[in-house]
Parts: structure tokens; C-alpha cells; sequence
């Protein structure tokens, strides 16, 4: 009776509403857990929930659950906590920011639940290496994985409210995919969905998560005010459950919001309680961001000597833990600094250093800034010539975004009219089988109906019949108006492609022959000398720089199907140089031509053919660009 009673409870608690007093339950099932009576099924569930609950609020707590489910399987061979032990060590790492260890741990359990035919612990998982995905800018891989959960959830789990938690959980992450992307649209859409269904399921700590994500996107928008509601209402239950790593996300972004608002008093007192939480429950990116908030409000007060601290801090912070660009945020902000105090000089050395971050990471948006920054200190230092080059190269940036802007309007509408198309078909189809299910009724009749019933019958499913006609006949002439869109677009691309192809060609073969041609000139009369060092390092400075690449492989990547992310998941070693190169090969580029875009010899180029060949592990008799070409 003692161990039926515990059962009772377990499955009590498995069902009970999601918004029960969490430490209630957590004591519960501590308590629970001390029953020697359990059988280790039993007890890995308890484990599971008391990692959930205490995930965020005692991180390292729900660790040593994590390992004691490792042990059970270490003790019986329990493929259930296996599985589960290696996918909530995953999820550790992953809310410390460590990606390389969470993969590893979300792997494991991937193969995991896919051999025992787990299809909740396959979506949580599947769910979690998207986010990773995402964090590191791959919106197109985590969308497929995000969409890819939402099939498998209508299709495999039918019980309430896990059904609805799973979709809603799925729709707020690609909002949040769309959110990054900057499409505003479909952020705000898929996040409603998401807000909706938490609250048909009373799921309060997830509805928090959506009611912040609409929080930012209406900042975003610059609703303010609407966005101070959602994020204050945000905080205010992830407070009342003890969910300490996203309380502090949100003080934070209550903090940026006052300031927005010019409310600096509210705005300071925000952010000194983002940090103190941040030390206290050590969540670095939100401490790196908050010092680095604090000190653009002291310095817009005037506060110089502490918003030097609290920007070196955070300076250090984002160093230390590799958060790039909060790295860029903090020297962009030393350098303002610098400015406003005079020290020219000091300021362009920061600035420099945010703008290397800046170029390796690609981060355009963040070059715009400082490219002005830059030529706003090269102005004061009386050097009005290069501080005008890099204000052209600002506003070259900025027409490039707006150029962005218009593509991803572009896409942003394709994607809307798609996901409609597919909601047009769901709801037909729930119509045509609705007017089976009315056909099989009238079948059922009894024959003594009247026939002028029966003939108005007909006539309604004649209407019916046609009505659907109709509309399936303006779905497929939308669909073919939308495919010659669609076609336009991917010409354009092509054009672009190859427009971009030939500047990069032309461009490092210019450069190359006029270094030549200056190396003639070393030996001439004494007047050459005193340009010629400049003049090298300017032209070595124009040569096919990231910025170049980036845009080149945004347009490669349109027209080839994602050409590169194909490499990397074949070869998860494979280099971005390789890629680069195994690109240029994929447009049939001669190695006279890649030497030339790279500004290298041709023999290191026909070097670095052989080498990628070999990491590709292709034989003698295979053809690189033919392998390439069919990729």
C-alpha cells in the first residue's frame, strides 16, 4: 500500500496545474524521493521534475540530479535515464553558455531517444541544439528543426496540456529566430500564438518568456510604453517562481527601456539591481550588458570616472567569458568616452579594437557605428581625408542594410504568404472532411424525406462543391503569381552572384598589377619615396576584405542552396578558408582567378586544392569541381 500510495502521488504530481507553488512541489518530491520502495523508473522521473524545477533557480542542485540519473543507468542499464541524465547535463551547460559541452551532452541523448523511439525526449532535444543553432546566427538550420517539432508534435502527442506546451514552446522559439532576423511581422505573429496557448494551458513561467519576447520586439518597435508593461508584467512572475537567470534578463530590459524614456533615475536603479543579481546567481552576458548599460547612463550625466570602471569591467567580463559582441559594445563605448574627454588619440585605438572584433565576426551593423565613430575622431585629429573615407564607408554600410532591409521585407512576405497557404489548405481540408461527415449523415436519412429537402440538400453541396472551386482555383493562380516572383528574385540573385564575382576578381587583380607596378617604382628619383610606403599600406587596406566575402556568400548562398552550411555538416572540420575556396570552385573560377580574388600565387592555391581534397577525402580519379558542383 505504502509504495501504491507513492505512485498516486507521482502521477498526482505529473498531471497537477503547471502553476502550483514550485517549492511545494520540489519538497515533495524530495520527500518522495527517500522512499526505498521506488523502482528506479519511478525514481528517474522524480529526478527528471526536480532537475526542471530547479534548472534555472538552483542550476547546480539540478546538476547532481542530472548525475544520480546517470548512476541508475550505470546500476541497471535504464535506457530511460541515460537518455534523460545526458540530456539535462545538456541543458546545464547550455544555461551557462557553454555550447561545445551541451552539443556533446545533447547528442548523446539524441541517439538516444532515437533508438528507443522517445519522441518527447527526441523534441526537447531537437528544441535545444535548435536554440544553439540559433545563438550562433543559424536561423535557416533552427527554423527546419523548430518547424521540424511541430510535425512531430501534432503527429505524435495527442494528451493535453503537453500537446499545447509543446507548440507554444515551438512557436516562441522561431519568433524569437524571427525576432534576431529583424522579422518584426512574424516575430510578433508566432509569439502571440505562443502567449495564447500558455494561457489557455495556465502555464505561467512560460507565458513570462512570451509576454518578454513581445516585450522586446515592442521595444523594437519602439512601443515603449507597451513594452515597459510586458516586461514589468514578466518580471513580476518570474520573481513569484523563483526564476532567478530570466528575472534578471528582464530588470535589465526594464532598465534599457527607462533610459529610451529619458527616465535615467528609474533606468540607474534598474540596472544596479540587474547587476547584483547577476553576481549573485552568475549570469555573465547579463552582467557584461548591465555594467555596460550603467555606464552610458553615468556618462550621459556627466559621471566619467565610475563609467570608466564600470565599462572596463564589463570590458573584461565580455573577454573573458568570449561574448564578441558585447566585447565590441564596451570598446565602442571606452572610445565615446575617450572622445567626450578629449583623449583623441586613446579613443582611436578602442575604436580600432571594436572594429577588428567588429571585421572578424562580420557584425555590419555594429561597423556602421563605429565607422562613423572613427571618422568622427580622425576629424578632430585634423585628418580630414581618411575620416571622410571611412565616413563613405559608413554610408555605404548603411545603404547596404537598407538593401537588406527591402530583401528582408522580401522574404518576410514570402514566408507569410507560405505559412497562410498552408493554413488555407489545413482549413479546406477540415472543410471537405466536415462535408463528408454531413454526407454520411443525410446517407443515414430515413428515406421518408420530403424531396424538396432532399433537393435543397444538393443544391447547398452543390454550392459547396463549387465554393471549394473556387477557392482552390485562386490558390493556384496567387501560387503561380507568387512562383514568377519567386523566379525574378532568384535571377536577380544570380546577376548579383556573378556582378559580385567579377568586382572581387577585378578588383585584387587591379590591385595586384599596381603593387607590382609601385615595387618598379622603388629605385626612382628621390620624390616616389615618401608616398610610396603610404600608398602600399592604402591598397593593401582595399584588398577583398571580410565585409566583401560576407556579402559575396549571402548572395552564393540564394543561389546554391545553402551551399556552405551543406560543408559543414559533411565536414564538421572543414575551415571557413575551405569553404571560401571550395565556393570559388563551385563557380568555376580558374586557379589563375581564385589566386587573384585571394591575392595569392597560384601555386598556393593549386596547394590548398590538394589539401581540401584530401580533408574531403576524395580519390585521384574524383574531380574537385565536379564533387563541388554536385553538392
Amino acid at each position: 500500500m505504502k509504495y501504491q500510495s507513492s505512485v498516486s502521488l507521482l502521477l498526482f504530481l505529473l498531471f497537477s496545474s503547471i502553476n502550483a507553488q514550485n517549492q511545494k512541489i520540489v519538497d515533495s518530491l524530495k520527500n518522495e524521493l527517500k522512499n526505498e520502495q521506488l523502482n528506479d523508473s519511478i525514481r528517474t522521473v522524480i529526478l527528471t521534475m526536480l532537475h526542471e524545477r530547479l534548472m534555472f533557480s538552483n542550476p547546480e542542485e539540478a546538476r547532481g540530479y542530472a548525475l544520480k540519473e546517470l548512476e541508475i543507468y550505470e546500476n541497471t542499464g535504464l535506457e530511460m535515464a541515460y537518455g534523460l541524465g545526458n540530456l539535462h547535463l545538456g541543458d546545464y551547460y547550455f544555461n551557462k553558455s557553454m555550447n561545445d559541452s551541451s552539443l556533446y551532452f545533447y547528442k548523446i541523448a539524441k541517439s538516444n531517444f532515437t533508438k528507443n523511439n522517445k519522441t518527447r525526449g527526441l523534441i526537447f532535444v531537437n528544441y535545444t541544439i535548435a536554440e544553439i543553432y540559433k545563438s550562433s546566427g543559424n536561423y535557416k538550420q533552427a527554423l527546419e528543426l523548430f518547424e521540424g517539432s511541430i510535425a512531430e508534435i501534432e503527429k505524435n502527442i495527442t494528451d493535453e496540456p503537453y500537446k499545447s506546451q509543446f507548440l507554444a514552446s515551438s512557436y516562441l522559439a522561431i519568433g524569437s529566430c524571427y525576432l534576431e532576423k529583424g522579422d518584426l511581422n512574424l516575430a510578433l505573429r508566432e509569439s502571440l500564438k505562443a502567449l495564447k496557448l500558455y494561457e489557455k494551458i495556465d502555464d505561467d513561467v512560460r507565458r513570462a518568456d512570451a509576454l518578454k519576447q513581445v516585450g522586446d520586439i515592442e521595444s523594437m518597435l519602439k512601443h515603449l510604453g507597451s513594452a515597459l508593461t510586458y516586461y514589468k508584467e514578466a518580471q513580476k512572475i518570474y520573481k513569484e517562481y523563483n526564476d532567478n537567470i530570466y528575472e534578471v534578463r528582464a530588470i535589465n530590459s526594464i532598465g534599457e527601456i527607462y533610459t529610451k524614456l529619458d527616465d535615467l533615475t528609474n533606468a540607474e536603479s534598474k540596472q544596479k539591481e540587474a547587476i547584483e543579481l547577476s553576481r549573485k546567481y552568475n549570469v555573465k552576458e547579463v552582467l557584461a550588458k548591465a555594467l555596460h548599460d550603467l555606464g552610458l547612463i553615468r556618462i550621459q550625466v556627466g559621471e566619467f570616472l565610475e563609467a570608466r570602471d564600470l565599462l572596463i569591467e564589463s570590458k573584461l567580463i565580455s573577454e573573458q567569458e568570449t561574448l564578441e559582441l558585447r566585447t565590441i559594445y564596451a570598446n565602442q563605448a571606452l572610445s565615446m568616452l575617450d572622445f567626450k574627454e578629449k583623449k583623441y588619440s586613446s579613443a582611436l585605438n578602442k575604436v580600432d579594437l571594436a572594429i577588428d572584433v567588429s571585421q572578424s565576426n562580420g557584425t555590419i551593423i555594429t561597423l556602421k557605428d563605429l565607422y562613423e565613430l572613427r571618422s568622427n575622431i580622425l576629424e578632430k585629429l585634423n585628418n580630414n581625408e581618411e575620416a571622410l573615407t571611412f565616413y563613405k564607408k559608413a554610408q555605404k554600410i548603411n545603404d547596404s542594410i537598407t538593401s537588406i532591409e527591402k530583401v528582408r521585407q522580401i522574404e518576410e512576405l514570402k514566408t507569410i504568404y507560405e505559412t497562410e497557404k498552408k493554413e488555407v489548405a489545413l482549413a479546406l481540408q477540415e472543410e471537405e472532411i466536415k462535408t463528408l461527415n454531413e454526407k454520411s449523415r443525410a446517407d443515414s436519412l430515413q428515406k421518408g424525406l420530403y424531396a424538396s429537402g432532399m433537393a435543397s440538400a444538393l443544391a447547398l453541396f452543390g454550392l459547396s462543391v463549387f465554393g471549394y472551386r473556387q477557392r482552390i482555383k485562386k490558390n493556384r493562380i496567387a501560387r503561380e503569381k507568387q512562383e514568377e516572383i519567386y523566379k525574378q528574385e532568384i535571377a536577380h540573385k544570380q546577376k548579383e552572384l556573378a556582378s559580385q564575382t567579377l568586382h572581387l576578381v577585378q578588383k585584387n587583380t587591379f590591385i595586384q598589377e599596381l603593387k607590382e607596378n609601385l615595387q618598379n617604382l622603388k629605385n626612382s628619383p628621390e620624390k616616389f619615396k615618401a608616398e610610396f610606403r603610404r600608398i602600399v599600406m592604402l591598397l593593401k587596406k582595399e584588398n577583398a576584405s571580410d565585409k566583401d566575402w560576407e556579402i559575396f556568400k549571402t548572395y552564393f548562398a540564394d543561389v546554391h542552396n545553402d551551399f556552405d552550411q551543406k560543408l559543414k555538416t559533411l565536414y564538421s572540420d572543414i575551415s571557413e578558408k575551405e569553404i571560401r575556396l571550395a565556393a570559388f570552385l563551385r563557380m568555376n573560377l580558374t586557379t589563375k582567378e581564385i589566386a587573384a580574388t585571394l591575392n595569392v600565387l597560384p601555386d598556393s592555391i593549386l596547394k590548398s586544392k590538394y589539401r581540401l581534397k584530401k580533408k574531403l577525402g576524395l580519390d585521384k580519379e574524383t574531380d574537385l569541381t565536379s564533387f563541388l558542383s554536385q553538392l
